[in-house]
């Protein structure tokens, strides 16, 4: 496939993780039954979703910098696992009695997600440095990427230590996502990385 296509790809993914996962932990706040069940499997899908676009940004990336490649692909799988982790702990949590043991599973799920999140900050940090590198999305946007994603793992690393701020430190990074799957579903990445006034005026 061509940079074009790929990144258009790579675009509605991004877009259908954000929607998966959300709407999936919405439905499964304090829920049972069919609605515990329909959640799940919509956060189940964003893992295969995060898998899938590593894969498609891979061969991409290997040509510029293949340490960028193999650290984008092995960060994502790492959130991809972790998050499927927790939605495990999340669906045997519903089905046991004993509230100690829900409180366990409760925990664990929590925390199998903030360390999904600093693996997912890893793997954005190092796409967002390619990204800048190469050209292959404006520099302002992989800026705003590489700023993000530090605070999403600063907001990860302070509900791990019982500081409620991961919410609040999530926002740029989402917004980021958002924005990334938005523009690369409207034009794709770029074929090569010319300099700042040609990327400049390809996004014009």
């Amino acid at each position: 496939m061509s940079p074009k296509t790929t990144g258009r790809i790579v675009g509605a993914l991004y877009l259908l993780a954000f929607l998966a996962y959300g709407g999936g932990g919405a439905l499964a706040i304090d829920a049972h039954g069919p609605r515990l069940s329909a959640g799940a499997v919509l956060m189940l899908l964003n893992s295969v979703i995060v898998v899938a676009t590593a894969v498609l940004v891979f061969p991409l990336l290997r040509p510029r910098g293949e340490g960028a490649a193999a650290g984008y692909l092995a960060g994502r799988t790492v959130e991809s696992a972790l998050c499927a982790v927790g939605v495990a702990l999340l669906l045997t949590q519903s089905a046991t009695a004993a509230p100690e043991v829900r409180e366990l599973l409760r925990a664990g799920n929590d925390s199998a997600y903030q360390i999904g999140m600093l693996a997912a900050g890893s793997a954005g940090i190092v796409f967002c440095r390619a990204l800048l590198r190469t050209g292959l999305v404006p520099r302002w946007l992989a800026g705003w990427g590489l700023a993000g994603y530090p605070l999403l793992q600063a907001g990860a690393v302070c509900e791990l230590f019982g500081r409620h701020l991961g919410v609040a430190f999530s926002v740029p990074g989402g917004l980021f996502e958002v924005t990334l799957g938005v523009l690369l579903l409207a034009r794709g990445f770029r074929a090569a990385a010319p300099g700042r006034a040609g990327v400049a005026a390809a996004y014009a």
